[in-house]
């Protein structure tokens, strides 16, 4: 079998090179607004954009923050940052102000790009709170007290806001630059090496972490899950998931990029839209978590939209019901794989491959990726499992992430001595190769593709006056996965209702990490040690909202 390369080329190499073999080719296409940009074109605005930057002070290794839905200029920063050697840090579109400040504090953000808002979140708004200077300071020459590092915020977008760059602007100011010779050379002194991209992943700690990803790892990885599904040129992938997450810019940007194909946008997951878009571009791929697959197949004018040229795609981020991907298969005429992986392994770990059996496409989540060993490791012992003994599932080679960022401990504590990168989570090796999922040894949640840590909402509910102590814990959920589930010990003759906890998070952590359910309890289930059972809390609060008449859904 022949092997695939591993190519050293930095992300700014790989957008020049299609630029200059397919100029014309479509590499990005927002099908609802038709508006296409060629690799010629795209490659044109992101040098612009990248000089723009230059001329406010981003230089190699400044971290740009992207808070922003999928429009059509997130790629041009993410290419524009690739190009200058600094670090895009991705910033998830349902945070709210107090995860947002973490983020900039933490990651020593210089420059963060925005949008004007998403759903019931005012972007613009919570950036003033957290950087009242702007509206009294020249652009670019901001001195936040809190945010020291923090020099510009850039909107994206023709708007104007006070104390705030637009991408117009940059692009213009790029267009008009002199320094075109430095530009030449920062570009060559990027190595693929560097680190390009920053996501941050909640913590088991309550606090998220920034992983930091380099070029080699994300463009190798997404070239390799490209290959997995035999993708070309000349395939055109839909991307409905957001560009924030691994699943967005790696498995659907990453693999694009290294195969000169196109990429057919969606700003925000709209099952109406995606369809259309996939009818009218005559995409051969779309990727989604399940809930979004349940919502293209369960939409009203389904039936209505022509989906023929599908041909393979990626569902991921939950374990995927087997029915749904029989659905998907029949109904969307593309054979369904699925990527297991964590932010930390650049994400892809293992993958089913295209030409694998329906059922181990279903039951397993395949075979590891080239030029990375995956094992499944006794958590007691550190030894290997053998076939089809349950135990840790780590991850050896190029894609393991450069480190947490100003974290040297907790680094430490996720890749040993031996270089093995520990998932969390549990699962077995079958006599073919293929791995399983089994379960997690974290306490994490994940829902629709969230990863939820128990931790940071216990600690953010302690908060709320009367509750003596708190424990979280997944709540089983067809639609979901899991939900958030609170359960709750109050203090001694407080009148405590679920109403009033939601109503304490709303608009303070992000709509996912919310409890769906609120229990009130008199304790917990214990160890002998009276250490909690947190894996018990799942049927307790089964139990709990069955004898509430409470429908899980």
């Amino acid at each position: 079998m022949e092997t695939l390369p591993l190519f050293e080329r930095t992300i700014g190499e790989w957008l020049e090179k299609w630029a200059a073999e397919t100029p014309h080719k479509e590499a990005i296409v927002y099908s609802d607004r038709n508006l296409r940009f060629t690799y010629a074109q795209l490659n044109e605005r992101v040098d612009n954009l990248a000089k723009g930057f230059m001329e406010i002070g981003v230089k190699k290794g400044s971290n740009v923050g992207i808070w922003a839905t999928n429009v059509p200029d997130w790629l041009t920063v993410l290419y524009a940052c690739a190009k200058l050697g600094a670090v895009a840090v991705t910033v998830n579109t349902n945070y709210k102000q107090s995860e947002l400040e973490y983020v900039c504090q933490n990651s020593d953000m210089h420059t963060l790009c925005i949008i004007d808002r998403d759903r019931s979140s005012d972007f613009v708004g919570m950036v003033y709170n957290m950087l009242p200077e702007l509206k009294t300071c020249q652009r670019g020459h901001l001195q936040s007290e809190r945010f020291p590092v923090m020099k510009n915020v850039v909107f994206i977008g023709q708007e104007k806001y006070r104390g705030m760059y637009n991408i117009p602007e940059l692009l213009l100011l790029g267009k008009n630059s002199l320094r075109e010779e430095e530009y030449v050379g920062i570009k060559k002194s990027v190595s693929c090496h560097d680190v390009v991209n920053m996501q941050y992943t909640s913590g088991t700690t309550g606090f998220p972490k920034g992983v930091m990803l380099s070029h080699h790892n994300i463009t190798n990885n997404g070239f390799l899950t490209g290959e997995h599904m035999k993708f070309t040129a000349d395939d055109k992938l839909c991307v409905c998931v957001p560009l924030f997450h691994c699943f967005g810019v790696v498995l659907a940007t990453m693999n694009v990029i290294t195969h000169g194909c196109t990429e057919v946008m969606v700003e925000k997951f709209d099952p109406l839209v995606t369809l259309a878009s996939i009818h009218k571009e005559r995409c051969t791929s779309v990727y989604g978590v399940p809930t979004m697959f349940i919502a293209e197949l369960n939409h009203p004018m389904f039936d209505m939209f022509d989906l023929s040229s599908l041909r393979v795609g990626i569902m991921a981020g939950a374990l995927c019901p087997i029915e749904l991907m029989r659905q998907v298969e029949e109904k969307m005429y593309m054979k369904v794989t699925s990527v297991y992986g964590l932010t930390e392994a650049s994400p892809g770990m293992t993958h089913t491959r295209v030409e694998q059996s329906f059922e181990e496409r279903c039951t397993t989540v395949g075979y590891e990726f080239e030029h990375t060993e995956v094992a499944v490791l006794d958590p007691e012992t550190g030894e290997e499992c053998p076939v089809g003994v349950q135990g840790e599932l780590c991850n050896r080679g190029y894609n393991t992430m450069k480190g947490y960022y100003k974290n040297p401990q907790a680094t430490a504590e996720t890749i040993d001595a031996n270089g093995w990168l520990h998932s969390g989570d549990l699962g077995i090796k079958d006599e073919n190769g293929n791995y399983r999922i089994t379960g997690r040894i974290k306490d994490m949640i994940i829902r629709g593709g969230e990863n939820i840590y128990p931790r940071e909402i216990e600690e953010f509910l302690y908060k709320f006056p009367g509750i003596k102590d708190v424990q979280v814990a997944g709540i089983p959920s067809k639609k979901y996965g899991e939900e958030v589930g609170a359960f709750i010990i109050p203090q001694e003759g407080a009148d405590l209702h679920e109403s009033d906890i939601k109503e304490f998070c709303k608009g303070k952590i992000a709509h996912y990490k919310i409890p769906k359910y609120v229990l009130f309890v008199e304790g917990f289930p214990l160890t002998g040690s009276g250490k909690i059972q947190k894996f018990k809390l799942k049927d307790v609060g089964l139990e709990m909202l069955k004898a509430q008449g409470v429908e899980v859904i």
